[in-house]
C-alpha cells in the first residue's frame, strides 16, 4: 500500500499563531514529516529546533537540515524533555513552541508500526524504539487493569466486555497482530459508518504505550519555563482527552481556572500572576475545505497563547487534568 502524503493540519493557523519573526528561535516539538517546520522557516528568517522520538522523523528532519544552511537543528527525544534537550544544545529560552499531539498519518500508514487496524501489522504502536509495546500490554495486563485502561484512554463504554474478550482470546494464543486485535474487539463493539468498533481500543493502547497524556503535561510545563515574554505556544490536539489537558493548563495559566493547588497556601495561590494570555478565545477548528480534503483534520483543535513576563507556575496541578 502506498502511504498517503503527510498533510500538516491547521498549518496556516499554527504559523499565524506562532507569528515567527526574524532572528527568533522556534521549537517544533513534534517534528514528524517537518510540515510545520518548513512553513515556519518559510515565514521568517528564524531558526527552528525540531524534536521527535521517532527515528523516521529524525531522518526526515536531518535531510531537511542539510538544505537549511544552519537554520534547522534536529534533536531525537521526547518533547516532554525539551528543557533538558535544549539545555544540552546550549538553548535556555525560545520564542515559539509548536506541538501537534498524537499519532501522525505517516505512522498510521506504515503497517509495520502497528498503529492502525486498517493495515495488518505487528501490534507495536511505539513512537520510539523503547518500552512496552501494545502487544505486551494486551497479553500481560490483568483483565480489570486492561478494562480501566481502555475506558480511561479510549472512553470506550464497553471496555469491560473488550477486556474480557481479549483475555479469553489470549488464553488460546498470544495476540501479536493488529488484525487479530481488531477482530476480537469488533466481536463485542459494533462498528458504525465511518467508525470501526476497534477505534477507541486502539487509541487507548497507543496513548498508554507512549504515555501521551503525561508527555503532553510535561511538554506544557516545559514550554512555560522556556518561552520568553511574548513567546507563543501553539498546540494542536485531535481528541477530547488531549484538548482537556491543554484547556485546563491554559485556563489556569491565564487566570481563568478557578481554585488553587492543594499544595500551596491560599496567600501563595493569590499571589500568582497569569503566565499566559490567550492568542484567541476558545479553539480554532479547520475550515470546511480542509476538513473535507484531509479526514485527519476533522477533529483537530488549535489552542494558542502568549507568554507573559510572570514567573512560571509550579506543575503540581497538571496531573488533575485527565
Amino acid at each position: 500500500m502506498t502511504a498517503r502524503p503527510h498533510i500538516p493540519v491547521l498549518l496556516e493557523e499554527v504559523v499565524a499563531a506562532l507569528n515567527p519573526q526574524a532572528g527568533a528561535v522556534v521549537v517544533d516539538g513534534t517534528l514528524g514529516a517537518a510540515g510545520y517546520t518548513r512553513a515556519i522557516l518559510a515565514a521568517a528568517d528564524c531558526r527552528v529546533i525540531g524534536i521527535d522520538r521517532d527515528p523516521r522523523a529524525i531522518a526526515i528532519g536531518r535531510a531537511l537540515a542539510g538544505e537549511m544552511a544552519g537554520r534547522l537543528t534536529v534533536i531525537e527525544g521526547r518533547f516532554g524533555d525539551m528543557t533538558q534537550l535544549l539545555a544540552e544544545a546550549g538553548v535556555d529560552a525560545v520564542d515559539g513552541i509548536a506541538l501537534d499531539i498524537g499519532v501522525s498519518s505517516m505512522q498510521l500508514d506504515e503497517a509495520e508500526r502497528g498503529f492502525s487496524f486498517m493495515n495488518d501489522g505487528p501490534l507495536d504502536m511505539r513512537m520510539g524504539a523503547r518500552g512496552d509495546s501494545a502487544a505486551d500490554l494486551v497479553n500481560t495486563l490483568p483483565e480489570a487493569e486492561l478494562a480501566d485502561l481502555i475506558y480511561l484512554y479510549g472512553e470506550e463504554r464497553r471496555s469491560r466486555h473488550v477486556a474480557r474478550a481479549i483475555v479469553q482470546a489470549r488464553a488460546e494464543a498470544p495476540i501479536t497482530r493488529t488484525s487479530q486485535l481488531a477482530a476480537i474487539v469488533a466481536r463485542v463493539v459494533r462498528s458504525e459508518p465511518g467508525h470501526h468498533g476497534a477505534t477507541r481500543t486502539f487509541q487507548a493502547l497507543r496513548i498508554a504505550v507512549n504515555d501521551e497524556l503525561g508527555e503532553l503535561r510535561r511538554g506544557l510545563a516545559a514550554a512555560e519555563h522556556l518561552l520568553r515574554p511574548a513567546g507563543r505556544l501553539a498546540v494542536v490536539t485531535f481528541h477530547s482527552l488531549e484538548d482537556r489537558v491543554v484547556k485546563h493548563f491554559l485556563d489556569r495559566r491565564c487566570g481563568k481556572g478557578g481554585g488553587g493547588s492543594r499544595h500551596l497556601p491560599p496567600q501563595a495561590q493569590d499571589a500568582r500572576q497569569p503566565s499566559f494570555r490567550l492568542v484567541h478565545k476558545g479553539v480554532v477548528a479547520p475550515a470546511a475545505a480542509e476538513a473535507a480534503a484531509n479526514p485527519r483534520a476533522r477533529s483537530a483543535k488549535l489552542r494558542a497563547a502568549e507568554r507573559t513576563a510572570a514567573p512560571a507556575w509550579p506543575a503540581d496541578d497538571l496531573e488533575a487534568a485527565a
